[in-house]
């Protein structure tokens, strides 16, 4: 349960977020004020995260809640937080302690953008997901994005009641027949209401038409005598597919693709008919249908149930085209249908899905590698491993973190290697790899890099991560290499020293090790503000659990 101390912290954090945002669009980076400004925001993180491991913020449309206690609420829409984030779908965010003051300088560079005023090519969601914060998570509500649905509901609420209704037309119509002369006639000009009725019911009546359509398709094949009869109607079938697809009709594209798989299984036509069938499901698997469905999917939110429905008539063919719309489309819901799409796909053939791992655009080769560790397939890793030394920093975590969860011992000395990469992120995330992977062989090796003379040079949140890491074993190795660590002093490079001790002290605590308080207690006073800091936090973790 939370304190009234931690409630009153996050709302002292949520009013910094409020200040730092407006902030951030007066100054410049180079301005006094705004360095002051991040630095006071880091600041009340920092004074959070001594009591608290992460703070979860839960988002509504027009509040912000903290352990079901609201701590911000504005029931506008201008300059309203809360609604800032959930109009592009954000329902919880989550900061974690050790999150850098680089981190929160680039989050808040997100949140002071005026996304209705300035050129921004994307959301607030996508932004997030570039930067890819380690110490930063956040849970999306796909179906909510950009989305309002009170207003959508309203607005066809009110086009019904203002539309013209069909009696009174007729009989306007009627009255104007029996009419012995017209004298004058006063034109009313249509207005919007009325003009998008009037879409609305063209717009039903083409689909009642292509459905009438593809009826008579499928009655000229089960009355098809000639080959050429047959390849007649399956030519208009494929041509009925594109133009449910153009109109934004994937039901009636899914429900021709369905009937036709029937007559496939259906015992009584000609085996020479099946194989013509067979040719109309390589139509919508073609590079120009799938770029014609991507186009689709970046102009109208499809029901993902449908999307999904239709996908299931591809075939492996559409793999590359899928990759290709991959690295052009816009909206997030539609990166999020075609990755659907290829998970399914890719399954079938996973080398034709590896080779979009040597797509130029990172961001295409990124998302091939979270598709291929969504598949869980063991045969990706042959490929994996020839994108590990990928330029792009993003790209080698995302496949190292893919190698760990595949679990594959075969990939160890890779990961090992890792550790020796030039980025940071990328050797967290190999020790988090070979953690996963085999726990006994990445202690041994984890415990070797952190006791290393090398290691004292890597930066506080690097320490920190990898002593994280040692903190799931809890066993004489590790305890007693933290204990040494902990007493350790040094004259020379004593600054250096006092960040190995106190990130020792901060593992321990994470371990609720009780034989290290007595240290602990003594280096509560320790001259060493960031060593003070850690012991003082540690001995509250071991001591009340939190």
């Amino acid at each position: 349960m939370e304190t009234a101390e931690d409630i009153k912290a996050a709302k002292e954090i949520i009013h910094a977020i409020l200040r730092t945002k407006k902030n951030l669009r007066m100054y410049p980076e180079n301005n006094p004020i705004y360095a002051r400004t991040i630095g006071d925001t880091y600041t009340r993180f920092r004074s959070f995260f001594n009591y608290r491991d992460e703070l979860n913020l839960k988002i509504n449309q027009n509040d912000i809640l903290y352990d079901s206690e609201q701590i911000y609420y504005n029931p506008g829409k201008d300059d309203n937080l809360a609604f800032f984030f959930f109009k592009d779908g954000l329902r919880e965010i989550t900061f974690k302690n050790g999150l850098s003051e680089t981190e929160i300088e680039e989050f808040l560079k997100i949140l002071s953008l005026d996304f209705d005023r300035e050129f921004v090519d994307d959301d607030i969601v996508t932004l997030l997901w570039e930067r890819d914060f380690q110490n930063i998570r956040y849970v999306v509500d796909e179906a909510f994005l950009a989305e309002d649905e009170d207003y959508e509901t309203e607005a066809v609420r009110e086009i019904k009641e203002k539309a013209p209704d069909a009696d009174e037309l007729l009989k306007a119509y009627d009255d104007a027949f029996k009419a012995d002369e017209v004298k004058g006639v006063s034109i009313v000009p249509l207005t919007d209401d009325h003009l998008h009725s009037l879409a609305r019911e063209l717009e039903r009546d083409v689909y009642d038409k292509t459905d009438k359509l593809v009826e008579i398709l499928f009655e000229m094949l089960y009355q098809a005598e000639s080959a050429g009869d047959y390849e007649d109607a399956l030519n208009f079938l494929e041509g009925a597919i594109e133009f449910s697809i153009r109109h934004g009709n994937m039901e009636t594209a899914s429900s021709i693709m369905k009937r036709a798989t029937g007559l496939i299984n259906d015992p009584s036509l000609p085996d020479n008919v099946k194989r013509q069938m067979r040719l109309l499901f390589s139509f919508p698997s073609s590079g120009e249908m799938i770029k014609l469905l991507g186009e689709l999917l970046d102009s109208v939110e499809i029901d993902e149930k449908v999307f999904d429905e239709y996908v299931r008539f591809l075939d492996k063919n559409a793999i590359p085209p899928f990759i290709t719309i991959l690295g052009e489309l816009k909206s997030i819901n539609a990166r999020k249908n075609v990755i659907n799409a290829l998970t399914f796909l890719g399954g079938k053939d996973i080398r034709a899905l590896a080779s979009g791992l040597q797509d130029s655009r990172w961001y295409v080769v990124r998302n091939i590698i979270y598709i291929l560790r969504k598949i869980g397939d063991k045969k990706a890793e042959e490929y994996l491993l020839k994108a590990v030394r990928h330029s792009d920093v993003r790209v080698r975590k995302e496949v190292i973190k893919t190698l760990g969860e595949l679990g594959n011992r075969g990939v160890l000395q890779t990961l090992k290697d890792c550790l020796e990469d030039p980025e940071s992120q990328v050797r967290i995330s190999a020790a988090r790899a070979l953690s996963n992977i085999a726990p006994e062989v990445a202690k041994r090796i984890i415990l070797e890099k952190v006791s290393g003379k090398n290691f004292m040079d890597r930066d506080l949140d690097e320490k920190k991560e990898f002593y994280e890491i040692l903190s799931q074993w809890k066993d004489g190795d590790v305890v007693d290499f933290l204990m040494r660590t902990l007493k350790k002093k040094s004259f020379f490079r004593g600054a250096v020293n006092d960040e190995n001790r106190a990130c020792a002290a901060y593992c321990l605590g994470l371990m609720g090790n009780k034989d290290a308080l007595p240290v602990l207690y003594e280096l509560r006073d320790s001259k060493n503000e960031l060593l003070r800091e850690y012991a003082y936090t540690a001995i509250k973790r071991i001591e009340y659990g939190r």
